[in-house]
């Protein structure tokens, strides 16, 4: 899976709903549980960061809040 298309994908659905989870398994062919473990890799990455600033560093700081 492209991680472009993960990130892309991010920040057209935004928060959580039944409906997002619905289009991660029409849309991505993955469960929920696989996308954000992916997604959580993905946010690491440098090509991330450059791709989608402002998305992957707010996903950042929602990761580390829930960490805490």
């Amino acid at each position: 899976m492209d991680p472009l298309t993960l990130l892309a994908f991010e920040d057209r659905w935004g928060a959580q709903s039944a409906a997002k989870e619905e289009a991660i398994r029409a849309e991505l062919h993955l469960t929920p549980a696989r996308y954000y473990q992916l997604l959580s890799r993905i946010i690491d990455t440098r090509e991330a960061l450059e791709a989608h600033p402002v998305l992957v560093n707010r996903l950042r700081r929602m990761r580390d809040a829930k960490r805490r």
